[in-house]
């Protein structure tokens, strides 16, 4: 079976597909911590009976069935006060990412840039990926495709099956490779002048990684992340047929698990101590740094979006300083630093992808949601 072969984007149900990756596709296995850590229990609060989104109250629980959600859990100051399944089954399943898995990609390139394999973002990703002569990656830096701005070509259309989104998945297909996809992508803009929403940007910077580190981002991500974040349940990354994992989309792991990745970036990169991500650079992953990254700038298929950009994180608009790895069909890691509060929410929204439209894809609303479940546990 291929990814293909899951019919996404067509309104096909997805949450008994999204609990099952590691059964359906190839897939590299990542092992919980040598010491898993449990979450503490705190006094259990309610979620907020309606929210504000375009004008009106709309209803909590009314959005999470409409939207397929699959788990939903709640930390503030790293304690659990709400924690809810409805279609993984339950806390130790693991549930596909999707595009929450850039922002993963994005700190293991913090974090080999910290340990001197990368010698600087400013550096072009092509010193360190083959790519062909003259494509889209060719002396573009590292920084620019960080932020999604290398000028790369990208069609997002989920529904057209010529568009790059549909080709990157088909590499998922057996047809040819992660590496050959980057190595051929096409410019379509300067980079550095705009923000497009682009996975190829993404499997670049995977590609990046294992390339500078000489290992696989699996391997890598298990001892710079799982490890030491005591995380409790295997993890799994879908790989490509020469083993490569899909980068900008292909974790699977528990909402628990998630939720540790959101709390490391809510305490500045700091874990139990120890210093695991560079401070500076979880600032640089969620600061809107130029004009074109700022909310309401970034490209995301035809269209732009009331969202900003960092290094692989999503800004929404206002100035909580909250920020957001965000992914298909909802998956949500929200991070509020203001109420000291991490919000996983792991969806399956049949709807995503079937328009361009946010009554389909609802991924502003969610933000919404999010926003205001942050806001009522204080």
């Amino acid at each position: 079976m291929s990814i293909a072969d899951l019919n996404l984007f067509t309104g096909v149900p997805q949450h008994e597909n999204f609990s099952r990756i590691k059964d359906l596709l190839p897939t590299r296995a990542m092992a919980p911590s040598s010491k898993p850590t449990v979450w503490p229990q705190g006094e259990a609060v309610t979620l907020p009976e309606t929210y504000s989104f375009d004008g009106a109250s709309r209803s909590t629980e009314q959005f999470l069935e409409d939207t397929d959600t699959g788990a939903l859990l709640v930390l503030v100051d790293g304690v659990v006060r709400y924690e809810r399944y409805r279609l993984s089954g339950g806390p130790d399943v693991p549930w596909l990412a999707m595009s929450v898995t850039k922002s993963f990609t994005s700190a293991l390139v913090g974090i080999a840039l910290a340990e001197g394999h990368i010698a600087s973002v400013d550096d072009a990703i092509s010193d360190y990926v083959p790519v062909r002569a003259g494509s889209a990656y060719d002396g573009v830096s590292i920084r620019n495709v960080l932020q999604m701005s290398s000028g790369a070509r990208w069609d997002e259309s989920y529904s057209d099956p010529q568009s790059d989104s549909s080709r990157l998945a088909a590499v998922m297909a057996g047809l040819g490779t992660f590496d050959e996809f980057v190595a051929t992508a096409v410019r379509e803009s300067e980079p550095g002048t705009v923000c497009r929403y682009n996975s190829t940007d993404t499997q670049a910077l995977g590609a990046l990684v294992i390339r500078a580190t000489g290992r696989p981002l699996s391997e890598y991500m298990q001892e710079k992340l799982c490890e030491p974040l005591g995380m409790e349940s295997p993890a799994y990354w879908i790989v490509d047929s020469t083993g490569s994992e899909m980068a900008f989309g292909g974790l699977n792991m528990t909402a628990r698990d998630f939720a540790r990745f959101g709390e490391l970036f809510r305490n500045g990169g700091l874990w139990q101590g120890r210093q695991i991500i560079p401070a500076q650079w979880v600032r640089d992953s969620v600061a809107m740094t130029a004009p074109h990254l700022e909310v309401g700038r970034p490209w995301v298929g035809p269209d732009t979006v009331d969202l900003g950009y960092g290094y692989q994180w999503w800004r929404p608009a206002g100035d909580r300083g909250d920020f957001a790895a965000i992914g298909a069909y909802n998956q949500f890691v929200l991070v509020d630093p203001l109420s000291r509060t991490t919000v996983v929410k792991l969806s399956a929204n049949h709807r995503f992808g079937m328009s361009e439209l946010e009554s389909d894809n609802r991924i502003l609303e969610n933000v919404a949601l999010l926003r205001a479940i942050a806001a009522h546990t204080h």
